[in-house]
């Protein structure tokens, strides 16, 4: 059996890039944009202009192409099935019938639409966690979690948490890799059988995995704790995030090119 492969998101990639250099905060806020650009726009033309955009960060970020699709290939099947339920279950003009079953053009516009947001999305956050680090990405979302405070809201909390969680993404796929190749060695079959078969035998990983899991959260705990970590109320930063006129510069130029791609987008 072949191992897991690793997944990108949650894991940063060193690199000397432009990309890398920018504030997180103005990578947070564009990630945001790009969100709600990739589910404005209406046509293949916007997803296109998205799509070169998206290329050319990853071009300046100096990033590998692998270690961006990876972030594809855990969630294929996930795709795979929202295509096929929007194609098959959606009423309009129909182009095939199989059976019961009817392929209708809307069905199939509205697959491929969903299946292209997506793709942007998960290529979208995996640019941000690969040219983040998990202390950049932290300050970051307390910082614009930080009006919250004022609504009792534990803004230093809520970031750590989230950053931890993308964190230990990758983490836990290198576990359950582990934990499958040991019961493997001990007679343990995962691949032989219908899909129903195949996912009753991994039941038996959910106890280990859980169990290492919980270990992993523990140790962290105590860690942090030895560290004397009380959460942030008080805490000083190494590092300060300032905003400099590349940052402003950068935010805007993106932002704009998010504007012109919905406006043609939604022609």
């Amino acid at each position: 059996m072949k191992s897991l492969m690793p997944l990108s998101m949650g894991q940063y990639y060193p690199a000397d890039s432009v990309v890398h250099a920018l504030d997180p905060r103005v990578k947070i806020c564009l990630i945001i944009s790009l969100a709600v650009a990739i589910f404005a726009i209406q046509n293949l033309l916007g997803f296109l202009i998205l799509f070169l955009f998206l290329a050319f960060v990853v071009f300046l970020g100096q990033l590998p192409w692998g270690w961006i699709l990876r972030t594809l290939k855990p969630l294929r099947l996930i795709i795979i099935f929202t295509f096929a339920m929007h194609l098959l279950f959606t009423s309009g003009t129909i182009l095939m019938k199989l059976g019961p079953l009817r392929i209708t053009q809307e069905g199939l516009q509205m697959g491929v639409f969903i299946c292209i947001r997506l793709i942007l999305l998960l290529l979208g956050t995996s640019l941000l966690t690969l040219t983040t680090t998990p202390i950049e990405l932290t300050d970051g979302l307390e910082y614009l979690l930080s009006p919250f405070r004022r609504l009792k809201i534990p803004a230093h909390e809520l970031a750590m948490m989230m950053t931890i969680a993308l964190r230990f993404i990758p983490t836990l796929v290198m576990e359950t890799d582990k934990i499958m190749k040991a019961q493997m060695a001990r007679g343990a079959d995962f691949e032989s059988g219908n899909i129903l078969r195949r996912a009753r035998s991994f039941l038996p990983l959910l106890i280990p995995l859980f169990v290492s899991a919980f270990r992993r959260a523990d140790e962290l705990a105590l860690g942090m704790e030895s560290r004397c970590y009380r959460g942030g109320e008080g805490r000083t930063r190494l590092k300060a995030l300032e905003m400099s006129g590349k940052d402003w510069l950068a935010g805007m130029v993106a932002l704009l090119l998010l504007i012109v791609s919905v406006g043609i987008g939604r022609l």
